[in-house]
Order: C-alpha cells, then sequence, then structure tokens
C-alpha cells in the first residue's frame, strides 16, 4: 500500500526515521524496481544551513521543497549524479528527507544493467554491495532523474510503500555525510540508517541508536 500524504506532512524528523523499512518504488516501461530504504538524512530549511533552501532562499532549482508534502525533488550534483528527496512538513516550508541509500529488491537486472551494463548475476561481490549505497547511486540503479522533479508519491509510479515485512529495526542517529560547509549544522545528528544494513552508505565509528520497531 502506497504511503498516503499524511505520513509525509508531520514532523519531518520523525518521516526520516519512520522511511527506514519501507519500500522504494519505480515502475518504468513495464518493469518494477524497487528496494528497501535503509538510510535518510533530513533537512529542515528554516534552521539547516545544509539545505538548498536556508534562510528562505528561493531560485527555481529548490522551488520543488516549498511544495506540498509527498512530491519528489531531484537535484543534480557535480553535473553528472541525481539525489532523490521527499518533501514533507506542509507547503510552504522547505523541508525533505534524502533517500541515501536502498536495499533492493525487485529489477535486479534492470538496476545492474543501469548501474554497470552488466546482468546481475555477472556483478562481482564489490559490485552487488554497491549498486544502491549511496544517493546517487541508487538513482542511477532506480532511473530516477531530474524528469522525476515535483512527481507525486502519492498518485504516480514513483512511490514509496509499507513493507510486508514487520521485523524490528534498531536506527542508528548520526552526522549528514559532505556537509563541512554548514557551520553548526554538520553537528545535527539528522542522517537516519538501519544498524547492521550492509547497504548503508556511510557507518559510523561510534554509535548512537535506539529501538524502533518497522512499520
Amino acid at each position: 500500500m502506497k504511503l498516503t500524504r499524511e505520513f509525509y506532512a508531520r514532523d519531518t524528523l520523525q518521516v526520516a526515521r519512520e522511511l527506514l523499512g519501507k519500500i522504494l518504488v519505480h515502475k518504468i516501461n513495464g518493469v518494477k524496481l524497487s528496494g528497501k530504504i535503509v538510510e535518510t538524512e533530513a533537512y529542515i530549511g528554516s534552521i539547516d544551513k545544509a539545505c538548498h533552501a536556508y534562510g528562505g532562499k528561493h531560485t527555481p532549482r529548490v522551488e520543488t521543497l516549498y511544495g506540498i508534502p509527498g512530491i519528489v525533488y531531484v537535484y543534480f550534483i557535480y553535473g553528472m549524479y541525481h539525489c532523490f528527496n521527499v518533501i514533507t512538513k506542509e507547503e510552504g516550508f522547505p523541508e525533505g528527507v534524502l533517500i541515501r541509500a536502498i536495499q533492493p529488491i525487485d529489477g535486479l537486472n534492470e538496476m545492474a544493467n543501469l548501474r554497470f551494463n552488466k546482468e546481475y548475476n555477472e556483478l562481482t561481490k564489490a559490485q552487488i554491495k554497491n549498486l544502491t549505497t549511496g544517493p546517487s547511486k541508487l538513482c542511477i540503479a532506480m532511473n530516477i532523474n531530474k524528469e522525476n522533479n515535483e512527481q507525486d508519491l502519492c498518485t504516480s509510479g514513483l512511490y514509496i510503500e509499507e513493507s510486508v515485512d514487520k521485523e524490528k529495526i534498531e536506527i542508528i542517529e548520526a552526522k549528514r555525510i559532505g556537509i563541512n560547509y554548514a557551520e553548526e549544522a554538520a553537528e545535527f545528528l539528522w542522517r537516519f540508517y538501519i544498524k547492521d544494513n550492509i547497504f548503508v552508505s556511510v557507518k559510523e565509528r561510534v554509535l548512537r541508536y535506539n529501538k524502533s520497531e518497522g512499520k
């Protein structure tokens, strides 16, 4: 079952935690690509110098951040990679959650071809592990790009759904990745990931975690 708009229209940190264990799905060209979300990062424009819309910034690039909860914000980095975000809170408030890593489930051959131009059974162990272990890697494997910007997760073929797996998970809270420029915001423990999952992009040496029941 697709997550509803009410799920996204809540506190951004809560949404970032509760997205862990949910399933990201992209149905495209008759193929279903999917993976379990194992790592997220929260961004809150009003107080977060790492957010593209910090301080009320309005540019064509960031306008999607001000949209309704449940739409997609895709941005381009380093002139070659995409990052996939979910808009949260409420319209007019620039907040969202970056999906940093997923554990592949469906469409493995398609993902392998998109990432490495190989069939899944031709991948090395290292390539399998690195298939979706990062925000840009998962965008390539899931065929997500700028064309998906502003797409509605509640009504389109790109969406997030509940998992049928009700396993309990341990959630690690850590600093976000690659935002050393963000001054005090670089210290916020706004990155969340599933403890011991091999598809997490970066694991901390010093771990802080709490128990959370997967939903």
